[in-house]
């Protein structure tokens, strides 16, 4: 009786067992009844806060739950770009359970809920100035134009400056950009891919400490749905000749792998014109040079992106940049006396091609406190210059022809680590560490003719110069919110190691720095609408590789450039405050004292008659900067804001004979508005007015610039047509140098009155972004100096 009762007590448990292990099954599949593959599926028990169980979906979007004991239930399902849903909740056991799901995208309701507005919104924090795009009706079609959005900013001839300040760094998702130069840049990077633009005016300790100047950082749109999309771009203008330009580019974002293509071509013209006259003894020279060039840039990008779980990601990109500049300067000297009048004429003719390779892999672990990103950089650039000047026409000026061969190549390996703990909302912090190895060789090879037309060898003005560079650099950083406090505070500490070796004359020179950079701001609301921001930083600018190079280059037979391998860096304490209104800028005070400052100065020989430009260390530079801001709200129908700034520049040095002490005061009038016109045209206007400046050591006179748009979308905005009307007012660069032995002027101006028409269609996904993760850390690219 005994035995029989135990096998009954055991045949009961193995039923009672083997009823509790059931078995669930289903599919994931969008409206379209498509598979989702790699989709999440997790078990939760009803009343218990953990999950019980989770699941990937296969090739075909099936997944299986097996041995899941009695209970209620329920199931979420979710998928990179889609909503997440969950089902209703369900007993066990059950015979055959099936919960199929189907996914929406998320991108289907974001028509309900984005509000376009054609005014961007901007914000100015302690630190920076940010000027939100995301949600705006974008009328612009590059970053040029996107960057004019920016209250403050300045653009002339491709040019960037903010407060007086020229020295802008120009950032894209926090890392330095890889084209060529900045006017590319501005031109090719389409405003559709654009997020944000912030202004950071007080960079905080997650930035390399290199620069003096603000940093332009480029935020890119953050992909919000999944599927095949791209965008082709054509380009026809008038810029001094005609140009044109034609770019695609595609992506695919599918479950756990992504990947993007781009390639595009522009065949560019443009135009700089300098007079420069000046006193020698008791001679006047006239130098008038005419330069038209069309540079050619072709660029092709790819990337690849693969989830291996939502939280985890690998990836790799690159991108290569071609640039063939082939650039004639005509040149016209006039040297006059009380007794004669000659001219002498020649042509400049500089052939420049250059070549840039980048590859960036990456590891990025990111959950809802916690992100963590690996990655390493590496760069390939390349120079390959052939520069000639050489006589047209006679002249009783005796002149001999000159050739120059100037070749570089710069290599940059660059490793960076980066952690950002968010504890809760009111309190996050971030560490992480960079390394970089930077070796540049430049070569220059200088060549004279002869008497019989035969180039011969200067051992003396040539010169092939080898930098090898390393810096290594720890940071931290917090973020406290404490009722109408906000508190930001970081400390970056950055050892460089320096190596210039001349190898003419087999001198090395050795720079070793290792230093504290310090950063902090506080913020405080003082009423619900006004609030009160003080920041400070501490930064370092390092001299450009070509800088140091020692080079000798002839723009003209009496003016040339000459590089300095003694320069060291320049430090800048900066300090901020402004107040808002309702977060947009209102008021803005800026203080910067640079030591060392890296400056360019003109000097005269009056024997030879030949001026050289050479960048020194100076001893000092302060400069204030005083920003009020408005908007334009008030005029019915107009968008946008109008500013001005009172800017004070002081450059002096003990070091220099005779010393040098400049000063002075600038103002500048800016703003930008939008106007909708009738047929749903929308406009642009930029426009701003400066009273004039320092660029060095020259002042310089009063400038002026207003731009405009015409923009219009058509098949349901996925083709937009904009005319753009460039540098509108014929106002040149006017300035004077008066140093020492030099009274000159100065006479620069480029091309004018230019039209643009461009073509963006957008296909596939509308609400794609450019997900290209931009190459990791290549702060060091910015010192390669980048001249057309």
């Amino acid at each position: 009786m005994k035995l029989k009762s135990t096998i009954l007590l055991v045949a009961l448990f193995i039923t009672a067992v083997t009823i509790a292990q059931n078995t669930i099954t289903g599919t994931i599949s969008d409206p379209l009844k498509t598979p989702l593959p790699y989709a999440n599926i997790i078990l939760y028990e009803v009343g218990e806060e953990k999950a019980i169980t989770g699941v990937i979906s296969n090739e075909i979007g099936a997944y299986l739950f097996e041995n899941i004991a009695n209970g209620t239930y329920v199931i979420e399902a979710s998928v990179l770009g889609f909503e997440t849903k969950k089902s209703d909740e369900f007993q066990l056991p059950q015979s055959e359970l099936i919960v199929n799901f189907t996914l929406n995208e998320e991108t289907q309701n974001l028509d309900e809920v984005v509000v376009k507005s054609r005014r961007p919104q901007i914000k100015q924090t302690a630190e920076k100035l940010i000027v939100d795009l995301e949600n705006s009706d974008m009328v612009n079609t590059n970053l040029q134009d996107v960057v004019k959005k920016v209250p403050g900013i300045i653009m002339t001839n491709g040019n960037v400056s903010y407060a007086g300040q020229g020295n802008i760094r120009i950032l894209i998702n926090g890392k330095t950009t890889d084209y060529m130069d900045t006017a590319s840049l501005l031109r090719d990077l389409p405003a559709d891919n654009i997020s944000k633009v912030e202004l950071i005016q007080q960079p905080g300790s997650e930035y390399d400490a290199e620069g003096s100047g603000p940093i332009l950082n480029i935020i890119l749109k953050n992909n919000v749905k999944l599927g095949t999309h791209g965008n082709v771009k054509q380009m026809v203008g008038y810029e001094n000749r005609f140009e044109y330009a034609t770019s695609a580019s595609v992506a695919s974002y599918k479950n756990k792998l992504n990947w993007q293509l781009s390639a595009g071509y522009r065949k560019s013209t443009s135009r700089d014109d300098l007079t420069l006259s000046r006193k020698v003894l008791d001679e006047t020279y006239k130098q008038t040079s005419k330069s038209a060039f069309d540079p050619i840039i072709a660029n092709l990008g790819a990337g690849v992106d693969y989830y291996l779980t939502d939280k985890h990601s690998i990836g790799i990109n690159g991108r290569m940049v071609n640039s063939d500049s082939d650039r004639v300067s005509n040149n016209n000297t006039t040297i006059s006396s009380t007794s004669s009048d000659i001219t002498l004429l020649t042509d400049n003719s500089f052939d420049r091609n250059r070549s840039i390779y980048t590859v960036n892999p990456y590891y990025e672990f990111k959950d809802d406190k916690n992100k963590l990103v690996l990655d390493y950089n590496f760069v390939d650039y390349s120079y390959d210059n052939e520069n000639n000047l050489y006589q047209v026409g006679t002249s009783t000026l005796p002149f001999n022809n000159r050739r120059y061969f100037q070749d570089a190549s710069y290599k940059i390996n660059t490793y960076k680590i980066d952690f950002k703990r968010t504890v809760n909302e009111n309190f996050s912090w971030n560490a992480g560490t960079k390394f970089s190895d930077v070796k540049s060789d430049s070569d220059l090879q200088s060549l004279t003719e002869d008497d019989e037309g035969v180039f011969q060898f200067l051992p003396a003005e040539s010169n092939r110069f080898l930098v090898d560079e390393t810096i290594l650099a720890f940071y931290s950083k917090m973020n406290i919110k404490v009722d109408k406090w906000t508190f930001s505070g970081g400390l970056r500490w950055e050892e460089s190691d320096t190596q210039g070796t001349a190898t003419t004359t087999d001198e090395t020179r050795t720079r070793k720095i290792s230093k504290l950079f310090p950063s902090a701001s506080v913020s405080r609301k003082i009423t619900n609408e006004i609030s009160a921001n003080l920041a400070y930083s501490y930064r370092i600018q390092r001299p450009s590789y070509s800088s140091l190079n020692s080079f000798v280059y002839f723009y003209d037979p009496f003016t040339f450039e000459e590089g300095n391998p003694n320069l060291k860096p320049a430090f800048t304490n900066s300090y901020q405050f402004n107040l808002t209104y309702d977060n947009q800028p209102f008021f803005n005070i800026n203080y910067r004292e640079t030591a060392d400052q890296l400056f360019e100065i003109i000097n005269q020989n009056d024997a030879s008659a030949e001026t050289s430009r050479t960048m020194i260390n100076l001893a000092e530079n302060k400069n204030w900067s005083f920003s009020f801001f408005a908007p334009l709200d008030f005029i019915e129908n107009i968008d946008g804001y109008v500013g001005v700034q009172a800017n004070h520049n002081e450059y002096t040095s003990e070091n220099l004979e005779p010393m040098l002490d400049l000063s002075k005061w600038s103002f500048t009038g800016f703003a930008g508005a939008e106007y909708e016109l009738p047929w749903e045209i929308n406009s642009e206007v930029s426009t701003y007015y400066t009273s004039g400046g320092l660029e060095g050591i020259i002042e310089y006179d009063w400038l002026a610039g207003i731009d405009i748009v015409f923009s219009k979308s058509f098949l349901d905005d996925k083709l937009k047509v904009s005319l753009e009307l460039e540098e509108l007012i014929q106002r040149p660069f006017n300035g004077v140098v008066k140093y020492d032995n030099v009274d000159a002027t100065v006479v620069s101006n480029w091309a004018r009155n230019n039209v643009f028409l461009q073509l963006n269609y957008n296909f596939g996904s509308k609400f794609g972004k450019n997900n290209k993760r931009e190459n990791s850390s290549k702060d060091e690219q910015n010192r390669i100096k980048q001249d057309n």
